[in-house]
């Protein structure tokens, strides 16, 4: 058996064949999934990835994948630019979900869940945030108490992106009221089938219904659905955190296929100047080349912090910043192309000479991506405190039992 490793190079042009013979082109984008058969396509094209010898590039061998490098997954993602990939499985469930069940599931999660996640077989989603939790994930009150050899979850969960097609969830609880806020919590990989589990679909202002509501009422799940230690969830909170700021920063190594970082991927502000008969217009060629030039830093950023961070010269946690100036970008993407726009973003018509329909809903759409990943105020926290090396912000609630911090109803 050999151990030496594919070169890169004989890696892309095989794939290159490989994805000229099997996948179909790449459709136009439909935006975020709304149906469960957009998410059985998903899992019928990584299913077909998998029996290729083409998913999990940087997921260990034993678990399924190919024990690859990131050279590897950025080659293949290159040459899949062009063809139909599923995507959506990309966040939460591969670069997120899956990852930290690498870091820190059981030998039985790991055996149990990664190779069906990578066959296509299982979707992974995160219940994290709460109805009145707000950014201070710490502060969630979803309790799962012991009863004899089992936990009885109960509580809500709420922004839950794709959870009405997923098969489980990894939830964060709390399973100890009587110390700090962030000692007590415990990360369970909860069955969304499971009795006592309703999901309800959450419509937005764009017409999407991708996010969810959960709630649990007594659903009782056994020690094996715990992920890491009792009551030591916060640390598999950071651990999946981290992963997620990667997956919306565009440093994970777990993302496949053509869109490595989220929000404001595709730029339509130059066909949009083209179509409109703006592109002599020297205000719009400056806007053009502004918002050029914040996807080239975009890029680049990318580029410099992952191999900062696999070279050791920064921590993990400067994915935050490439995180941050993602969110960034996506608000100018989006604001520069409604100011070309003009009027058209919000009164497009069938027959228009451009579509701007979807400018529209992108608009709309925008402050998400301050939030996704934790907001970016709380991205600017980590780059202070755990990059620069900054004081930690003052918090009233520090060191003081949770039973005794003062909470809104």
């Amino acid at each position: 058996m050999t151990t030496e490793v594919e070169p890169v190079a004989e890696f892309r042009a095989r794939a290159r064949v490989w994805l000229r013979d099997n996948l179909p082109p790449n459709p136009p984008d439909q935006g975020p999934p709304d149906s469960k058969e957009e998410w059985d396509r998903a899992r019928e094209l990584q299913r077909l990835l998998y029996n290729g010898g083409f998913a999990g590039i940087c997921f260990p061998k034993e678990y399924g994948g190919l024990g690859l490098t990131p050279a590897h997954q950025q080659a293949f993602t290159k040459e899949s630019y062009a063809y139909e990939m599923p995507l959506i499985l990309n966040v939460p469930t591969l670069s997120i979900c899956a990852a930290t069940l690498v870091d820190l599931g059981t030998e039985q999660q790991k055996q149990e869940h990664l190779t069906a996640v990578l066959r296509g077989d299982e979707l992974l989603v995160q219940l994290l945030s709460e109805p009145s939790g707000g950014s201070d994930l710490a502060g969630l009150t979803t309790r799962a108490e012991r009863d004899g050899d089992r936990w009885i979850l109960n509580g809500s969960k709420i922004w839950s992106s794709g959870a009405y097609a997923a098969d489980y969830g990894l939830c964060l609880a709390r399973t100890n009221w009587g110390v700090p806020k962030h000692r007590g919590l415990t990360m369970f990989l909860v069955p969304i089938g499971a009795p006592g589990v309703t999901v309800q679909r959450i419509k937005q202002v764009t017409g999407s219904t991708e996010f969810c509501q959960e709630f649990f009422d007594d659903v009782a799940l056994g020690d094996d659905a715990v992920v890491g230690e009792v009551d030591n969830g916060w640390e598999a909170a950071s651990r999946l955190l981290y992963h997620e700021r990667s997956a919306i920063g565009g440093t994970s190594p777990y993302i496949s296929g053509a869109r490595p970082h989220l929000g404001g991927e595709d730029s339509h502000i130059l066909e949009l100047a083209r179509r409109t008969g703006q592109l002599d217009d020297i205000r719009v060629r400056e806007d053009i080349g502004e918002a050029r030039a914040m996807t080239v830093v975009r890029d680049q950023l990318i580029d410099h912090i992952t191999r900062s961070v696999l070279a050791g010269e920064l921590p993990p946690a400067a994915g935050s910043i490439t995180r941050l100036f993602s969110a960034e970008n996506s608000w100018l993407q989006t604001d520069m192309a409604v100011k070309v726009a003009g009027a058209a973003a919000a009164t497009h018509a069938p027959g228009d000479p451009a579509d701007t329909a979807k400018i529209g809903t992108d608009f709309l759409f925008r402050a998400a991506w301050s939030l996704a990943g934790g907001s970016t105020e709380m991205a600017r926290n980590v780059i202070s405190e755990r990059v620069l090396g900054m004081p930690r912000e003052y918090a009233a609630d520090r060191e003081v039992p949770f039973n005794e911090v003062r909470r809104g109803r």
